[in-house]
């Protein structure tokens, strides 16, 4: 019985970790073999990605492989979305990548509707309108006249530069292009009008690839220097939310899927892409996932209240561990008050206690005054909004949605899951929590001729997780609460 080994990099916007995914007899394993940080760094006003720091961790990763004598049969990378790097004529990297979180986007997308409006952008690539979309990206570097951009030859998006960085070979992997907003989702070519329209050259994008797709092998310097030898590298679901998609453990296509973590994303996972006039006005977003179908799907603030919470409370001396805040949670009165997590002053609040009691001051309900009450309140609002994002799924998708897997490391708080099978009076399946690396080596499992399909990969991971499943309860209580909750967050 051969035992396959398949090296994952989770590479997320403040870490990034190699996990090893063992299959043998169908029986799957997961361990961590290696962690390290990524941090944004600012220079001379502008902040970017440490690639070079990125590509060392990588290696050191490889070099951990091979001291324990580990020889994967291949290796994926996994990120976050939008960014990219330039690449000159030659193949050189023309400085580091620009991070999303730089401010030069700010405003970029009102600019840029005025050589294309919002809705034929939206018609062209089915992706919410955020100011950090690498199309918007690509138009303010022109407008600042940015070196890299000027010379550039072609862009990578980050995980298909990482792979790069370890094989030399270029590849455009579909999931983490879809996210730029350039990419048409009916096509899945680039959309030269928009490019256009940036002042950019078409040229700068390559031919979109799907996952599973091989990009290449190590670089024979980097085999020697690693001493891993010339292991295939294989383009995964480079979003990191596409590869997570890719591990729901769902038995049919009747769900929606919660990816839980500081932020959430819920959605459906459909074979063609639903642009509508509906989905325009509630900002729905058309992403790619594995064999060529589209996350349809909504961001929502996730445990971010949460923790900035906990920060506040750590510095005066509360540090609460994740069992006890559960306990607070149960504890504490229900249905007390609410607050819609999605309003803009919990982006990035100074205080995030102070900016949830000032909610509950202006919509006249009780302030929390006790940490046990601010966590009851952002468990309960958490529910209900995935009750009203849920409810809007339900009304645009093709087909019932019958249960909802929740996935990621939120998948954990059992106390959440059963406030939102009992908000949404639906089963609510929980895990896996590591669904994005689990995903990442399933891709890898199938580029490997293991599994055939996406359907034969989650029956697989089925065989190996016994998730948990939360029915509903006191449906009555929380329906009225959630009229509640709507008359103060409506």
């Amino acid at each position: 019985m051969k035992k396959y080994n398949f090296l994952a990099f989770d590479i997320g916007a403040t870490s990034g970790r190699a996990v090893l995914g063992t299959l043998a007899g169908g029986k799957f394993e997961m361990q961590e073999l290696h962690r390290f940080p990524n941090a944004i760094m600012e220079l001379h006003g502008k902040y970017y990605w440490n690639i070079y720091q990125l590509y060392d961790a990588l290696k050191e990763s490889l070099m951990v492989c091979a001291r324990r004598q580990i020889v994967p049969d291949s290796i994926g990378i996994d990120t976050w979305g939008v960014d990219f790097g330039y690449l000159a004529k030659d193949g050189s990297l023309l400085g580091l990548p620009r991070a999303y979180r730089d401010p030069y986007t700010d405003g970029a997308p009102e600019a840029y509707f005025q050589r294309v409006p919002r809705s034929e952008v939206y018609r062209l690539t089915g992706i919410q309108i955020m100011n950090f979309n690498s199309l918007f990206q690509l138009f303010r570097a022109g407008q600042e006249g940015f070196g890299p951009l000027e010379a550039a030859e072609e862009i990578l998006f980050m995980p298909d530069l990482l792979s790069y960085l370890l094989t030399g070979k270029k590849v455009c992997e579909y999931t983490d292009a879809s996210t730029s907003q350039i990419l048409n989702p009916v096509t899945k070519k680039f959309e030269a009008s928009l490019l256009q329209a940036a002042g950019v050259s078409p040229s700068l994008m390559r031919e979109v690839v799907m996952p599973g797709t091989l990009v290449g092998e190590l670089t024979d310097a980097l085999a020697k220097e690693t001493g891993i030898g010339k292991v295939p590298v294989v383009a995964v679901a480079g979003h990191d939310t596409a590869s997570a998609v890719a591990a729901v453990p769902a038995q049919d296509k009747e769900f929606a899927y919660l990816s839980s973590g500081t932020w959430s994303l819920m959605g459906i996972e459909t074979e063609e892409p639903i642009i509508t006039e509906e989905s325009f006005r509630h900002n729905f977003t058309n992403e790619g996932g594995i064999d060529g179908t589209t996350r349809f799907l909504k961001n929502i603030t996730g445990m971010w209240l949460l923790e900035q919470c906990r920060k506040e409370w750590e510095k005066a001396g509360r540090d609460y561990s994740y069992p006890a805040i559960v306990k607070m949670a149960e504890r504490a009165t229900p249905f007390r008050s609410f607050v819609n997590p999605d309003d803009p002053r919990f982006a990035n609040p100074a205080s995030m206690t102070e900016a949830i009691a000032g909610y509950c001051r202006e919509t006249g309900q009780p302030v929390p005054a006790e940490d046990d009450e601010f966590i009851r309140c952002i468990f309960e609002s958490l529910a209900f909004r995935y009750k009203e994002v849920l409810t809007l799924l339900s009304e645009i998708a093709p087909f019932p949605i019958r249960k909802l897997h929740v996935i990621g490391g939120g998948s954990m708080n059992n106390l959440l899951n059963q406030f939102t099978a009992n908000v949404i009076n639906m089963p609510v399946v929980a895990g896996p929590s590591e669904a994005t690396a689990i995903g990442n080596c399933m891709v890898q499992a199938r580029a490997a001729g293991l599994v055939a399909d996406r359907w034969e990969m989650r029956r697989m991971i089925n065989s190996f997780l016994s998730p948990s499943v939360f029915q509903p309860e006191g449906s009555g209580e929380w329906e009225e609460a959630f009229r509640k909750y709507k008359s103060v967050t409506s």
